[in-house]
């Protein structure tokens, strides 16, 4: 039975270094090579492949840089040393809901998250903190982040003060940039390769912003950026122009991947397709319109059309002449007689072109701010003049249409800077009016708040509470998921060695036991959960053999017995129980076992409950 360390990779986050060089062997396996520092990529081979002058380190190329990038690159790669713990009493229907909310620093939390949601996110929305000068809490310059989040959030004695981040400092842009990029490049990872991200941003770094992403996620994956009208009044205070506008930005994972795009039309709209040809069952209905266009010159569209008498007509139309040859072949343009004979030349516009759906704008012209500060006042009773935490708050509208587009009845919803809830309340209420099963997760550190109530976390918990008393008050006939569990970040329920000098003889005994004396089986069997990969809703259940607690996580991929003592005794009786209902589970995947390494009376009886699991094909064997 081999034991689980904090340094195995199996009780850590995922190794995205590891993940990156397999991928690069999969693709040229002569890249790889062994050194001294163990592999490495062999960059001479890499110029003779790609050509020598593809590969290069040199400053002056093309992009954005800034001072700490390397660094920034690295934080996204260095694993995480914590785990999230459960808090099923702080939650609200633990049992049976599929969505989480996630108290702690973002950072931590995307890297714990690699392992069960890699590849499984259709749609990420994130409103970070904008770069105005103020504090924002994301320091990320610690060697420790466990430990510097427990003292930034008040957890452990010492906390640290947050300081401002002004254009004064000389790290304006720096320090923002720093903060965001660790967190993209994790964030890309869990996202589906048909799924998409929206950002908010404003002006002051919407174009730095902007180069990220392509840096990040490639710039043919660049989807919009859309201009959102946040006010229609006010400004009169402003240098210049008044602001009434910000942006978001729009990215894939490969936007090659996502299918028909659109919103569905209204009724008004659906009442133009009322004519009918042979092409109903493909295409659906049409309506027309005149292809000969009003619109200022481009000689690029001045080009002649044959009419049906022979007549030749040359102007300005409103497709080029490739496109009118190509939609003229499939029959999509169409010849009319008016009434003194002339021939108009008409183009059709089918039902399910674009899947049925028509393209929204890039300007978002509703769903102003004020919306959000109402909706959040109503919610909480908010009395004026107590109300600076919903500045930034954005309208559940403004959040509704930027997802409905894109996100299936199924699919999951990241918002790792989750604020008040907006995220988790709009996917209350699109599940609640089309029966649909979507799940979020949502990331909100506990930044203090100066209110009745302690943290911004806080806030995002009661929110969802009340947006569920809400939703249930408007739609009493329903019965879908308007739960969530809460769980906290904090440092690995698996003991590191910590040497206490001046008392060796302690730390040397405090050693044998490997997991932490003050976490429970829950916190262990959850941080399980993360390190292989399993989802944080999965499955769980609960049988007593030979006296014990055993648990049974995802019907049978992982089986866990986590007591403190098992007797010589008992060993047989255990062992075959934990046989029998793995039988029972008859799981579709190998199963893993996994027992606390201490609690064997001694090693015989270990070496007797591996060889009777193993006896009957239960192989993958662990102890922590």
């Amino acid at each position: 039975m081999e034991i689980l360390t904090h340094q195995d990779p199996e009780t850590q986050s995922a190794d995205i270094v590891a993940g990156n060089i397999a991928q690069i062997k999969a693709l040229f396996p002569e890249l790889i090579t062994e050194s001294a520092d163990g592999t490495t990529v062999n960059i001479d081979i890499l110029k003779q492949l790609v050509g020598d002058k593809t590969v290069t380190d040199v400053e002056e190329k093309y992009g954005l840089n800034w001072h700490g990038k390397r660094r920034a690159r690295q934080l996204a790669l260095t694993p995480s040393t914590g785990t999230l713990r459960p808090s099923p009493e702080d939650s609200v229907d633990w049992d049976t809901t599929q969505n989480l909310m996630i108290e702690g620093d973002n950072l931590e939390v995307l890297k714990l998250l690699q392992k069960s949601y890699a590849g499984k996110v259709k749609l990420i929305y994130i409103d970070p903190p904008y770069n105005t000068g103020k504090d924002f809490v994301y320091p990320d310059n610690f060697q420790d982040n466990i430990k510097n989040y427990l003292e930034l959030t008040g957890q452990i004695e010492g906390g640290q003060k947050i300081s401002s981040n002004t254009e004064a400092s000389g790290r304006f842009h720096t320090d923002w940039l720093n903060m965001m990029y660790p967190r993209l490049k994790l964030a890309r990872n869990l996202l589906r390769d048909d799924g998409v991200i929206f950002i908010s941003i404003d002006d002051n770094e919407d174009s730095n912003l902007r180069k990220l992403c392509d840096e990040i996620f490639g710039e043919e994956n660049f989807i919009a950026q859309l201009v959102w009208k946040k006010k229609y009044t006010g400004g009169q205070h402003a240098k210049f122009y008044a602001d009434f506008h910000e942006y978001i930005l729009v990215y894939a994972k490969f936007a090659d991947a996502i299918g028909d795009f659109g919103i569905a039309r209204t009724d008004e709209e659906s009442e133009k397709f009322i004519e009918s040809d042979e092409f109903e069952k493909v295409r659906g209905k049409y309506y027309t319109r005149p292809l000969k266009s009003n619109l200022e010159e481009r000689k690029t569209l001045i080009y002649p059309i044959t009419m049906p008498d022979g007549n030749v007509l040359t102007t300005q139309w409103l497709v080029s002449k490739e496109r009118f040859e190509r939609e003229f072949a499939e029959k999509r343009i169409v010849f009319r007689q008016k009434n003194n004979g002339e021939w108009q030349v008409y183009k059709k516009y089918y039902q399910l072109d674009g899947g049925g759906k028509t393209k929204p704008p890039s300007l978002i012209d509703r769903f102003p701010n004020t919306e959000a500060k109402s909706e959040l006042k109503e919610l909480f009773d908010v009395q004026e003049g107590r109300d600076n935490v919903f500045y930034t708050v954005k309208p559940i509208k403004l959040i509704r249409h930027l997802l409905e587009p894109f996100l299936g009845s199924d699919d999951i919803c990241l918002d790792f800077f989750a604020g008040s809830g907006t995220t988790g309340q709009v996917i209350y209420e699109m599940n609640s009016s089309d029966k649909g099963k979507r799940r979020f997760i949502l990331v909100q550190l506990p930044e203090p708040l100066d209110n009745n109530l302690n943290t911004i976390a806080e806030l995002t918990k009661e929110r969802l509470r009340r947006a569920t008393t809400k939703i249930k008050s408007e739609n009493p006939g329903w019965n879908g998921d308007l739960g969530f569990r809460i769980f906290k970040l904090d440092s690995s329920n698996i003991r590191s060695w910590e040497a206490d000098r001046e008392n060796l003889a302690n730390s040397l005994f405090d050693a044998t036991e490997h997991l932490k004396s003050d976490r429970t089986e829950q916190d262990i069997l959850f941080e399980l959960l993360l390190k292989l990969g399993l989802d944080l809703t999965v499955p769980m259940e609960t049988k007593v053999i030979a006296g014990m607690n055993v648990y049974s996580i995802g019907a049978g991929a992982l089986i866990v017995c986590l007591v403190d003592k098992i007797a010589s005794s008992d060993v047989e009786a255990l062992s075959t129980g934990i046989v029998a209902w793995h039988v029972e589970l008859s799981p579709v995947v190998d199963t893993q076992l996994v027992f606390r390494d201490s609690a064997f009376a001694d090693d015989a009886a270990k070496a007797n409950c591996t060889a009777i699991l193993q006896q009957h094909g239960l192989v993958n064997v662990r102890s922590l």
